[in-house]
């Protein structure tokens, strides 16, 4: 399980954050197996794919906005058979008060 959700040593030594933890981890492991068993690939190839997804700030004289990287036709493949809608290419515009 450690492997596949890439946990490293967590050191707790009260009994309800231990219980927490592993309550965590089950549930981050549940996740992984909806995802890998809705969309037909492993969690490896879904989370390089995704990981690809950059969201980039940009400042500049008249303001600032928030920008996503242009979706790829697998990562919007990916995000149709999960049912998560595809992310708006800006997210922010904020003009520089005056």
């Amino acid at each position: 399980m450690k492997q596949i959700i890439d946990l490293r040593t967590g050191y707790h030594r009260l009994e309800e954050r231990i219980r927490a933890h592993v309550i965590l981890c089950r549930l981050a492991l549940l996740l992984i197996r909806i995802i890998e068993t809705t969309t037909g690939a492993t969690w490896t190839t879904l989370r390089r794919e995704l990981d690809r997804l950059h969201l980039g700030t940009f400042t500049g004289p008249t303001g600032l906005f928030r920008q996503v990287t242009a979706l790829t036709k697998t990562q919007t493949d990916l995000l149709a058979k999960l049912g998560i809608p595809t992310p708006k290419q800006i997210i922010a515009l904020e003009p520089t008060p005056r």
